[in-house]
């Protein structure tokens, strides 16, 4: 990589110093010091930042951290964000919280990794940062010690982050576009700042850093799951617009798209405490980045077609063994007129993201996995087939779907295989 001499000569500047000064402790805040509005307005913010999913580990004290993240570089174990003055986060002042949202520096100095999505954050005014700091400091405390990242040499030091920083790192919040209306603005702003999409959706280059350009939003991997593009690269079979966006972001379901799965499930349950005007502003927002026809009926017009294709190709026998088993097992949720809603919606396989990807393991983790969305009840759920099906019969109903439901795209390959690699992972 070639380096402009001004952001070389950057680079060396901040190298030379790669631990930055402490910012001194302080007594944890009394909560009472905060208002009730700012705590709430925090408490919302928390949400929209997916602080809980993040920092709370399943059967743990909220936000008290523990939770294990796989990254390329190794394992990274989520912090302690509660009050506590030991293990928490108690003892920092807002400048020192001000700083690791914007910076991604520890209270201490040292360099944060940015699998704690600062590069996002920094976006976030003032106003917000300090509500969210309220929060964040009237919640219980929980003494909570919390491991070092694993990562192997040369990710394990610390003082190569400056370096990062300056290459792939601007610490400015947002100001408005002013070619953009109001509700672009708002949606960009909640999308792009503590909403962080880009971090999953977006793919990121070798040195772990999100790509940019026409790059961004155009996929990515979240736990293991694929994060498919949001734009113009999107592979839904009919268009996203703005109602589609809306209505799977506030109830974790889309007519044209199917339900939430994978580690968009707890993200949708998160959002659930977000007024309408902002679900509608980030709906306007993710929109904007893809071609979604202007017309409900045209969409409608696209789906209708893929379906009726679909159902066609279904007529004929059912002679090959991923369809007999489909039949059996998945035609009476996923084919229109069969039979009720049995776990809440229908999804139809015809328009279903992940059912045209170049690859299949989406398909097959959700076979794997089942579909078990927390605080999306009225969504209901569907049923794992890990401990029911052999990998060859998954393998065959994906083969199946594939054929049936993307025939313009080519066949999976050694889905055997990849489920017993899933499979493996499932069961960890």
């Amino acid at each position: 990589m070639q380096m402009r001499p001004a952001v070389f000569e950057r680079s060396l500047g901040v190298m030379t110093l790669p631990w930055r000064g402490a910012i001194a402790p302080i007594q944890r805040p009394d909560p009472s010091v905060f208002s009730a509005a700012t705590i709430e307005r925090g408490r919302v913010l928390a949400h929209l930042g997916a602080c809980f999913v993040c920092h709370t580990v399943e059967g743990g004290a909220p936000l008290a951290g523990g939770l294990r993240l796989e990254t390329p570089f190794g394992v990274i174990t989520t912090t302690n964000i509660t009050p506590d003055v030991e293990t928490g986060i108690g003892a920092w002042s807002y400048p020192a919280f001000e700083r690791a949202m914007r910076e991604g520096l520890h209270r201490d100095g040292r360099h944060l990794y940015p699998a704690f999505p600062y590069t996002s954050y920094a976006k976030t005014t003032d106003a917000d940062l300090q509500a969210l700091y309220a929060f964040l400091m009237s919640v219980p405390p929980v003494r909570n010690a919390t491991p070092a990242p694993e990562f192997s040499f040369p990710f394990n030091q610390r003082p190569l982050m400056a370096l990062w920083n300056t290459m792939f790192h601007t610490a400015t919040p947002f100001a408005p576009d002013p070619t953009r209306t109001e509700l672009w603005n708002r949606g960009f702003y909640l999308v792009e700042g503590l909403g962080h999409c880009s971090a999953c959706h977006t793919p990121r280059n070798a040195m772990g850093a999100e790509e940019t350009g026409a790059r961004r939003f155009s996929g990515g991997v979240a736990e293991g799951w694929e994060a498919p593009a949001l734009n113009r690269d999107s592979r839904a079979p009919v268009p996203w617009d703005e109602t589609a966006f809306y209505d799977y972001l506030r109830t974790g379901w889309s007519r044209h798209h199917g339900a939430v799965a994978g580690p968009m499930a707890p993200i949708v349950a998160e959002l659930k405490v977000l007024p309408d005007d902002d679900i509608r502003a980030m709906a306007h927002y993710l929109a904007s980045l893809g071609d979604a026809p202007t017309s409900a009926a045209e969409i409608e017009t696209l789906a209708a077609a893929r379906e009726a294709a679909a159902a066609a190709r279904a007529t004929t026998p059912v002679s090959v063994p991923g369809g007999r088993i489909f039949e059996g097992a998945c035609a009476m949720c996923h084919e229109p007129g069969r039979g009720p809603a049995l776990y809440g919606t229908k999804p139809s396989l015809a328009l279903v993201t992940a059912v045209q990807s170049d690859s299949p393991d989406t398909v097959l983790r959700v076979m794997l996995d089942g579909i078990h969305p927390k605080d999306l009840g009225e969504l209901g759920a569907m049923p794992s087939f890990a401990d029911h099906m052999s990998d060859w019969q998954i393998a065959e109903i994906a083969r199946y779907v594939r054929g049936r439901f993307a025939p313009e795209r080519a066949a999976w390959t050694d889905l055997e295989a990849t489920v017993a690699r899933l499979r493996a992972q499932v069961r960890r």
